[in-house]
């Protein structure tokens, strides 16, 4: 719903203020839309459960990619760079990426 002054307000109910959490990203798209898939992988558990998923259209996609971007760049110049860890030693807590991801939908 628009107010007044044209903004769109949002409500944020209890059951999804708290979040959900998810340490894996896998995106894939159609002609027509982008599908991401939420997934919170489990040290030693051989299933990865997908927590949510969401589907958008391209320009969403993109619009969330800007926003993604600013949001980043905000972020370092406040806190200082982002680590990207690119080599563990112990391999149990290291997920690699994946390049040949089959789940089940």
């Amino acid at each position: 719903m628009e107010n007044k002054n044209g903004q769109i307000q949002v409500e944020l109910k209890e059951e999804v203020a708290q979040g959900t959490y998810a340490n894996l990203a896998i995106i894939t798209h159609s002609t027509s839309e982008f599908i991401f898939d939420f997934i919170r992988v489990m040290p030693g558990l051989p299933k990865a459960g997908v927590q949510s998923r969401i589907v958008m259209t391209p320009e969403h996609a993109k619009r969330l990619l800007y926003a993604l971007q600013d949001n980043i760049t905000k972020y370092e110049r406040t806190f200082g760079p982002i680590r990207m860890i690119e080599k563990q030693s112990d391999s149990k807590t290291f997920v690699p990426p994946l390049s040949d991801f089959k789940g089940e939908a």
